[in-house]
Order: structure tokens, then C-alpha cells, then sequence
């Protein structure tokens, strides 16, 4: 640097310039802070209080759709139902001796029942351990669980509609945790802990779209996130995968799917917290396998198909009601104005009087007597005996001719003519 130049910094930062150097050291410390704000950016955020991700669109494969519209006309007559779901039997921390039991459900404020023609209705879904669930009717019967494993075993059950949607009221959910012979630390969900239940899909399926639904547990609300700023749980989250597609849930409510192939998917949900992460309680991550195979002829599948209507099939929510017959309604007669019929007179018809044919004697026919022809009486005329002279020995007769021989039977055969005058041809 010349000599000018360092006498004009020297100048510049003597005491005669106090706001020059007050700018300058701004400069510097901001120059600084943004390379530390920079270099703080790439490291991975740890802060507790983080919101989880928002709910993601539904996009690729499969995409969201409405109810179909059977099931939301059929909705509304459960609504009214507020179910209480209990588990009378096996009881809370019970140890059983034997791997075999019988679980002894109660229910109030919802009937319980299958239709008889469409094999549907109100009923309870009892899911073992994170096995898939399996649908009670009937609860005048126990249901038996047998060859169970040794150990601990978490039992939930809650009341479900005929199509498989879970009822969300409070008291709608039970569980209870027993022992077969001795107590282990697997299936013992923690109490504190949200936890999530995995509804549907579940099992084949015979036309879309498919539902999806779950049931939470000690999940708070989101409205509690923005109040109380040391809750980890209230921002949470659920996270579906299908078929290695996953997609954000925020909302306690069944979605309807569609975009399946036919054949066999693969379904997962998870329980995330603020920050996006699992939460570490037994079930909270669930996997199920299902079969869709278009062209179901089940109730269900006609049902989302639309091939049957609210009214044939809502014995399925109501077990008093009657299917109408549908009346044909008459076509409205078209009020045609009366003219006046103008009187015809019809002239008298003198009637023809009738012919009276006199009776003609009919003649007598006499039929003429016929008088029998007398049968001809052939007299038989005696044959006159023909004596034959006698010849002297010493006069000498030509023997006569051949044909002159007459014998018995030619003369019998003879003509008449020759019967009459024998004598004259022996003459001869």
C-alpha cells in the first residue's frame, strides 16, 4: 500500500472518526452471525416441541373418494347409538392355567345381530395381541380362543357398524390384558401411551373403494398442541403405507381408497408423535395383507358397487324393519271433458212376421211284396234201361266203334239231348 493510502486509513480510524468505526464493527459482527446461522442450518433439528408433518395429499396409485352411497344413506340410522363396550371375562391381570379361553363380551345401547338374508349387522371386532380381528354377532355365546402361547396377552374390543366402520364414542372401546399360566413383557401395551388399534382393511375384498379405519386410544387432541407447548403427543400423526406408498394422516375418521389391482397389498399403520417419529408402544405399528378381487358377489361388494339399494339391505342397521314391496305407481288418468253424447233415436223395427209353412202330408210309399221265385225243380229223368239183344252165336256183329262204348258215368255226363233218344244212336 502506497504512503497516501495508509495516511487516509490512519486518518480514517483516528479519534476524529468515532461513527466510522461504529459502522465498521456493525458490519463485522453481522458477517459473523451469518456465517454461524449457516453453518447451524446443516445440522438435524432436536427441538421436542417440533410439529409433526402436515397430512399429505393421497396421490400415485391410489387416491381418495367419497362413501360409497348406500353407506351414507344407511349412516345415519346408527347414529343415534352410543355403545358400551365390556369385557366380562378373562378380567384385567387375570392368570388363566389353561391356554384355552373364553371371552364373555357385554353390550349396551346397541344391538347387536347378523341380517339372515344379507349376513350383516352391528357387532364387535375382538382383536388378540396385533393379530387380525375377528367379528362377534352373537354374544349370547362366548368367544373361545384356543392354543394360546404361554404369557401375556392383550385382548381389545370395540362395537363396529356392518360395514366394518368402528364406533368412535367414548366407551365404545375396551381392553384388557391376562396371563396364560405366567407373566412375559410382550403384548403389555403402556397405559400412559397412545395407542393405536388396526381396523380395515382387513381380509379379501370384491370391489372398491376399500376402507380404511382405526381405532386411537389416549391420542389428545390437536387443539392441545397450541395450548400446552410441553405436550409431545397432541401434533401427532398417522402414517399409511400401501403397497410402499405412504401418505399423512391428521384426522380420527375412516377413509375410503381406490386404485387397488387385483390380487395381494400390503397395508401399515403407524403412530406417529410431534416429530414425526413412531411411538413406542406394543401395537402402534400394524401390518396386514388383503386380497382384492373385483366382481365380489357378497353383501358388502354389491353394496359399494351400488347394486343394491338403501332399502333392500337396511335390515343390516335396523332388525325390525320390513323390506317394502315396491308398488307400481298408476299412471294418472288424463281428464278428458265429457261431451254430450247427442240421443240417437233408433226407429221401431216392426218385426217381420214369420212364414208359416203348412205341413205337407208326406205320401205313404208302399213297398211292393215280392214274391219269391220257386226254386226250378230239375225233374231226373229216369234212364231208360237199354237192353242189349242177344246175339246168337252163329251170326257174327261187327264190334262196334270205340266211341259207341258207353259206360256208367259217361252216361250220366251225357247231355240231355242224348239222354232222350238213346236208342235211336244204339240204332245206328
Amino acid at each position: 500500500m502506497n504512503t497516501g493510502c495508509r495516511k487516509f486509513f490512519e486518518l480514517l480510524f483516528s479519534n476524529g472518526f468515532p461513527i466510522i468505526k461504529w459502522v465498521i464493527a456493525l458490519v463485522l459482527v453481522l458477517n459473523l452471525s451469518s456465517c454461524v446461522e449457516a453453518a447451524s442450518s446443516q445440522e438435524v433439528s432436536i427441538n421436542p416441541f417440533m410439529k409433526a408433518p402436515p397430512a399429505s395429499e393421497i396421490s400415485g396409485t391410489f387416491s381418495e373418494t367419497a362413501p360409497p352411497d348406500v353407506i351414507q344413506a344407511l349412516r345415519p340410522s346408527l347414529d343415534g347409538y352410543q355403545p358400551q363396550v365390556s369385557i366380562l371375562s378373562p378380567q384385567v391381570d387375570e392368570i388363566l392355567q389353561d391356554n384355552i379361553v373364553k371371552v364373555k363380551l357385554q353390550v349396551k345401547d346397541l344391538p347387536i345381530f347378523k341380517d339372515p338374508q344379507w349376513q350383516l349387522g352391528p357387532h364387535l371386532h375382538l382383536i388378540l395381541d396385533n393379530q387380525p380381528y375377528i367379528a362377534a354377532y352373537d354374544l349370547n355365546q362366548p368367544v373361545v380362543l384356543s392354543d394360546l402361547s404361554p404369557g401375556t396377552h392383550t385382548l381389545r374390543v370395540f362395537a363396529s357398524r356392518p360395514w366394518h366402520e368402528s364406533f368412535k364414542n367414548e366407551g365404545a372401546y375396551t381392553q384388557t390384558t391376562f396371563h396364560v399360566l405366567t407373566k412375559t413383557e410382550e403384548n403389555n401395551p403402556d397405559s400412559k401411551l397412545p395407542l393405536l388399534t388396526y381396523s380395515r382393511p382387513n381380509g379379501g375384498y370384491g370391489a372398491e373403494p376399500i376402507m380404511l379405519d382405526f381405532y386411537l386410544t389416549n391420542a389428545p387432541l390437536h387443539s392441545l398442541a397450541e395450548t400446552n407447548p410441553d405436550d409431545t403427543m397432541s401434533n401427532w400423526r398417522i402414517r399409511s403405507t400401501v403397497n410402499g406408498e405412504s401418505f399423512i394422516l391428521d384426522r380420527w375418521q375412516p377413509i375410503y381408497l381406490k386404485g387397488f389391482k387385483p390380487g395381494k397389498t400390503w397395508v401399515k399403520l403407524e403412530f406417529l408423535d410431534n416429530q414425526g417419529q413412531p411411538v413406542k408402544n406394543a401395537f402402534n405399528t400394524s401390518i396386514r395383507l388383503i386380497n382384492y378381487q373385483p366382481n365380489g358377489q357378497d353383501t358388502l361388494s354389491k353394496i359399494v358397487r351400488g347394486e343394491l339399494t338403501a332399502d333392500e339391505v337396511r335390515g343390516i342397521v335396523d332388525p325390525t324393519y320390513t323390506a317394502k314391496i315396491p308398488v307400481t305407481e298408476p299412471t294418472p288418468e288424463t281428464k278428458l271433458e265429457k261431451q254430450p253424447i247427442p240421443e240417437v233415436k233408433i226407429p221401431e223395427i216392426t218385426p217381420t212376421p214369420e212364414t208359416k209353412l203348412e205341413k205337407q202330408p208326406i205320401p205313404e210309399v208302399k213297398i211292393p211284396e215280392v214274391t219269391p221265385t220257386p226254386a226250378t225243380k230239375v225233374e231226373k229223368q229216369p234212364i231208360p234201361e237199354v237192353k242189349i239183344p242177344e246175339v246168337t252165336p252163329t251170326s257174327v256183329v261187327s264190334p262196334p266203334a270205340p266211341q259207341a262204348e258207353v259206360t256208367e258215368t259217361e252216361e250220366s255226363n251225357l247231355p240231355s239231348e242224348t239222354m232222350e233218344n238213346p236208342k235211336s244212336q244204339l240204332e245206328e
